[in-house]
């Protein structure tokens, strides 16, 4: 199923391949770093081709054969890089698993995906793997960090550097073994599958979506030639290794590009790390960029007087000139000295606070992105651009030019990238990063195609004069509202959680009346008004229900309303009632994917009895909800949840009917 226009040359057409050419032509320069007790570790090319070396030996000794499923699961580390090389070299396939998936979701992928083998990061994934049935396929897990494993059965238990170590005995027994280990990636084609990739199950069971060579690696050439990658870039790898978004970047665009990746100490120290490496090439989903802002502004609201009227000051400079500057528009004199005088006592040193002050080209995608949100960063010097794609393109379908960026399209197609609008006003698309197929699953793959071979994204859109595709909301949440006005939930739920308070949106009004909302509060940004105002609260139920709280919320949604009112064809969506919910939408209670997408239609039949209290005209609901706590255990939380009303625009709602 795999497009072949526009594929690699043979002598790069693999990862291990480009792994040999990167150790041969830039052997010195860094390829990855890794922050360990406060202190940034390198290697280079040529170090990581003999890591990887030995441990594709070891995995070799160890049993694993070409066709084998590797596993790997943790957070961003070398070795969890390196042993998707290792396995890719010997003609096995990895098998990224997302690092917080509780025991039964790995259980589910690792049966699935009949994975033989598993490297994992440390303790806590190993007592999940150990916790599964013993009827699985899994027969040994390789483990990076040995703390607290002393004392476990080994049976089935061996430590990375001891994989390794049988690499280096059979190395030091026969020299010739690299060689002929070498020549076996030499052999490698363009067309053999190098990853699976299980996709977030947003509507059932996960897929696994099996993409080759050629599919990542001409996508990933693609991406670097347009936004002119070199080898000198710096990365922050810190996105999930599970995700595709990771798989293209940290590892596709790193290899082909052959520039140099940092893996973060932990996640607590993702901003303070990416403050250190200063990288000049980021990507991060919108949920990323919006915490990021919540914390700029909860820090302004401790700020003094001063400080505050200065950054309000500039932050509106910006605004005005910002973007036009970046774009290369004219802006005069006056004004641009004006924007300089920002930049130096606000833009540069929030910047880099951020870690954002080298940053030559940032991308952001996974979900839409509010306008708003993008245009601040952009507006303070950030070349924040859209890119737009899925797992099953290798990530990458449109991507914006420097000078034709825009908040409300995400670019025109990539090179060698055909897009279609369908008569449903589904986009669908040909393209060499089309997957080769779902793993065990004809019949999924059959009904994603149509018949004359292209991928149903399953998103609605349609291009603008300039060119530039346009993604309106997943083609299944669009929907009418019963007075035939257009309902798209995700415009919407954008628009609420650019407010810094706001972390979650669910909204609801497809064949209804009208619209309402979930809201789920950042705790973050709340608990820091409440413990400024002397407000106590001892849990994020209790700060959720408090009225003050639910004050600050009707008024954001009152500024969405008062947004809406202002654009036709979404007047009818204002927000006439909402709710706070009484506990945090989390993957663990299958109400968010592992990407943090919403599962909509989950959480319209778990809350059911609140959604039907918000049309019903009642003023609060009785609720009983199941959750997972991080050990595992199951737990119930209770609440009787406080529902606000909200004054709208009539006329508008009539016109938009009309």
């Amino acid at each position: 199923m795999a497009n072949a226009k526009g594929s690699v040359g043979a002598a790069g057409n693999t990862f291990p391949k480009l792994l040999l050419r990167n150790a041969r032509e830039r052997g010195q320069r860094p390829s990855i770093r890794h922050k360990d007790l406060g202190i940034w570790q390198s290697w280079s090319w040529a170090e990581v081709l003999d890591e990887i070396a030995a441990f594709a030996l070891g995995l070799k000794a160890f049993g694993l054969e070409p066709g084998d499923k590797l596993a790997i699961i943790g957070r961003n580390r070398p070795r969890l890089y390196w042993s998707i090389t290792a396995a890719q070299s010997l003609g096995a396939i990895p098998v990224p698993i997302y690092a917080d998936a509780v025991a039964e979701e790995m259980g589910y992928v690792l049966e699935h995906a009949e994975a033989r083998f598993a490297v994992v990061e440390d303790q806590e994934q190993v007592d999940k793997l150990l916790s599964l049935p013993q009827g699985l396929a899994l027969k040994q897990i390789i483990y990076d960090d040995p703390r607290g494993l002393l004392d476990y059965d080994h049976r089935r238990l061996k430590s990375f550097a001891e994989v390794q170590d049988l690499g280096t005995k059979a190395l030091a027994h026969d020299p010739s073994a690299r060689t002929r280990w070498e020549e076996g990636i030499a052999e490698g084609q363009g067309s053999d599958t190098a990853v699976i990739l299980y996709t977030s199950g947003t509507t059932g069971r996960p897929k696994g979506v099996m993409l080759s060579h050629d599919n990542l690696i001409t996508t990933a050439r693609n991406a670097c030639l347009l936004d002119q990658l070199t080898e000198r870039e710096e990365m922050l790898a810190y996105l999930p290794i599970a995700w595709a978004g990771d798989h293209i970047f940290s590892y596709g665009q790193a290899h082909w590009a052959g520039f140099c990746i940092s893996c973060p100490e932990s996640e607590e120290t993702v901003l303070q790390d990416l403050k250190e490496i200063g990288p000049s090439f980021y990507f991060a989903p919108p949920r990323v960029f919006e915490n990021l802002l919540t914390t700029v502004m909860i820090r302004m609201e401790d700020a003094g007087r001063l400080k505050q009227r200065l950054f309000h000051h500039f932050l509106a400079v910006a605004k005005r000139h910002g973007e036009k500057i970046l774009n290369g528009e004219p802006v005069g004199l006056a004004d641009r000295l004006n924007y300089a005088l920002g930049h130096i006592l606000v833009y540069g040193p929030l910047k880099n606070v951020l870690g954002f002050s080298r940053i030559r080209v940032a991308y952001t995608a996974g979900e839409a992105i509010g306008p708003d949100l993008f245009s601040f960063y952009r507006s303070i010097g950030v070349n924040l651009k859209q890119l737009y794609g899925q797992t099953e393109a290798s990530v990458f379908l449109t991507m914006q030019h420097d000078g034709q960026v825009r908040s409300d399209a995400v670019g025109p197609p990539l090179r060698d990238v055909d897009i279609r609008i369908a008569p449903s006003g589904e986009v669908q698309f040909k393209s060499p990063g089309m997957l080769v197929g779902y793993f065990k699953d004809p019949e999924n793959t059959a009904q994603l195609l149509t018949e004359d071979g292209y991928v149903k994204t399953g998103d609605a859109g349609f291009f603008t004069e300039d060119g530039q595709l346009k993604i309106i909301d997943r083609a299944k949440d669009v929907g009418r509202l019963n007075n035939g006005a257009l309902f798209a939930p995700k415009y919407i739920e954008n628009k609420l959680k650019f407010f810094p308070r706001i972390k979650e949106a669910v909204a609801f009004g497809n064949e209804r009346d009208f619209v309402t909302a979930f809201i789920n509060i950042d705790l973050t940004a709340v608990g820091n008004w409440a413990e400024r105002n002397n407000i106590a609260y001892a849990s994020y139920q209790e700060l959720a229900g408090h009225p003050l709280v639910y004050d600050m919320i009707a008024a954001d949604v009152a500024r969405v309303n008062a947004d809406l009112v202002a654009e036709p064809q979404m007047a009818a969506s204002q927000i006439r009632r909402f709710l706070i919910l009484h506990k945090e939408l989390d993957p663990d209670d299958g109400e968010l994917t592992r990407t943090q997408k919403v599962r909509r239609g989950f959480i319209a039949e778990r809350y059911g009895p609140l959604i039907e209290a918000l049309y019903s005209g009642a003023q609060s609901c009785d609720i009983a909800t199941e959750v997972t706590f991080e050990d595992g255990r199951k737990g119930v939380i209770r609440a009787n949840v406080k529902i606000r009303d909200m004054e709208v625009e009539p006329m508008s709602l009539r016109e938009a009917a009309e």
